[in-house]
């Protein structure tokens, strides 16, 4: 029922302002539930994944598929450094100690709230005047740097994609949140293929870590539920919120959440 119930608030939150939640669910998983870092990021993966799928099917439901077809140029350029940068940082990951994990975790999280405290200002810049060439060496690179956040943090990456592409290609804002679960979903895959592999990579702990992630496929299917029945009804909010300040706000608590999460590694230290 925990489970349930922080994966629907999670799921409100995501839905409110086009995300998948799971920069607010991985200091769940690891302060409230308990996880250690590896198993935690796996969850966070699986019930990405599955957030990310149902809330595309939700979005191409209203008639967006055929805005999805048109801009397949753009989505292939950026998931092609992604899944580069997801299948990297799943092997950067898997090779960390704990405690250097938690440290990485905590600058991914902070560079995020940066992101999302700083939105207006980031939509203000204008690359309109780039070069086609330059536009597809800078989403390949932006792709790279997506796919490790993704992999290293169990997140879909929405809050980078997103405003590369409105900044990158121009593309108009509800569209892009579309875009950007299309590239989320392939890359999250690919990170979760290679933690598959993760016992073959690093020491005789990881075996014991993935069967936390086995052990917790209750928790897993409980937040999954959750965390698609929150973003529908955070799709439903969404009129009713002041969009600019309610991702300022999140920014705020994910920052928070960082802070927290290292106060809690130096305690185990």
């Amino acid at each position: 029922m925990w489970a349930f119930a922080w994966g629907t608030a999670i799921g409100v939150l995501g839905g409110l302002i086009g995300l998948g939640g799971a920069e607010f669910r991985l200091p769940v998983l690891i302060g409230f539930f308990k996880f250690r870092p590896m198993p935690a990021i796996t969850i966070n993966l699986i019930i990405s994944l599955v957030t990310v799928v149902f809330s595309l099917v939700f979005r191409t439901g209203l008639g967006q598929i055929d805005g999805l077809v048109s801009h397949v140029p753009i989505v292939l350029n950026i998931l092609s450094g992604s899944l580069v940068g997801s299948y990297a940082g799943a092997r950067m990951a898997a090779r960390m100690r704990d405690s250097t994990f938690s440290l990485v975790v905590v600058a991914c999280l902070v560079t995020l709230s940066t992101v999302l405290i700083g939105h207006d200002l980031i939509f203000q810049i204008n690359t309109a005047g780039l070069p086609s060439v330059a536009r597809v060496i800078i989403g390949l690179a932006a792709g790279v740097v997506i796919g490790l956040f993704s992999s290293v943090l169990g997140v879909a990456g929405g809050e980078m994609i997103i405003p590369t592409l409105i900044l990158l290609y121009g593309v108009e804002v509800k569209l892009a949140g579309s875009l950007s679960l299309a590239i989320s979903i392939p890359t999250i895959g690919v990170a979760l293929l290679r933690y598959s592999t993760v016992p073959a990579l690093t020491t005789s702990r990881v075996p014991d870590e993935m069967s936390h992630v086995r052990s917790g496929s209750p928790l897993i299917a409980s937040m999954a539920v959750g965390s698609i029945v929150g973003a529908w009804a955070g799709s439903r909010l969404l009129p009713y919120a002041p969009g600019s300040l309610l991702t300022v706000f999140l920014g705020i608590i994910l920052l928070i959440s960082a802070i927290r999460l290292l106060a809690m590694d130096e305690a185990r230290s």
